[in-house]
């Protein structure tokens, strides 16, 4: 059972249609409890990063989340969800984020917008369990801020734009996902499923 972290504010998962569609077992929380005894923890969330900071720490969530991913359970976060797993953000003043990866969140800066919005091409920048074999096509984003990564070897895809974007990130058990993955098509669905697969094989160990 994978455990998807939910604000009830936000409505139904479009992730959890997706784990439905891979006939993935799941349920949608905010319950320490079921997330503690769940196989993995997916973090799909959108709106503000502060606000949702906030809402995981009035769940006592913040500690549930780093305790279980230090303890090697698979964890994804998907939009603003992989923010949220870096050390801080500027999105409506300074923020601490979970710091399970190192790195900061800052306001986009395009070309010609401030919005990284729609489709782009990805590039995989390393190889790892959850891209391997797979092809880079391209994935729909839509997000106002972006992720500098500290240390280039947890970036694992990233746009081909100008300028780049952080696109995939990683390290051991802990996967960030910028893009929209319900809305990127048959590579969305592929990582969702390596993401599971990885979940089923701690279980297995």
């Amino acid at each position: 059972m994978i455990a998807v972290i939910s604000d009830p504010s936000e409505g139904v998962s479009v992730i959890g249609k997706r784990l439905e569609k891979l006939q993935v077992p799941y349920i949608e929380t905010c319950d320490p409890d079921q997330i503690r005894h769940a196989s993995g923890i997916i973090l799909s969330c959108s709106g503000n990063f502060g606000q949702k900071m906030r809402f995981l720490s009035q769940h006592q969530l913040t500690h549930v989340i780093k305790e279980e991913a230090i303890k090697g359970k698979p964890l994804l976060g998907i939009n603003l969800g992989m923010q949220l797993l870096f050390t801080s953000s500027d999105e409506d003043g300074y923020h601490q984020g979970l710091n399970l990866l190192a790195g900061h969140v800052q306001p986009y800066k395009g070309k010609d917008y401030d919005i990284h919005l729609g489709w782009h091409r990805l590039r995989f920048t390393q190889m790892d369990p959850l891209t391997w074999g797979l092809e880079e096509q391209e994935v729909y984003f839509a997000h106002r801020f972006a992720v500098q990564v500290a240390n280039p070897e947890d970036l694992l895809g990233r746009t081909d734009g100008d300028p780049p974007v952080v696109a995939i990130v990683g390290r051991n058990n802990i996967y960030g996902i910028q893009f929209c993955v319900e809305k990127s098509g048959s590579l969305g669905l592929k990582l969702l499923q390596r993401f599971v697969h990885q979940c089923k094989l701690r279980m297995d160990v």
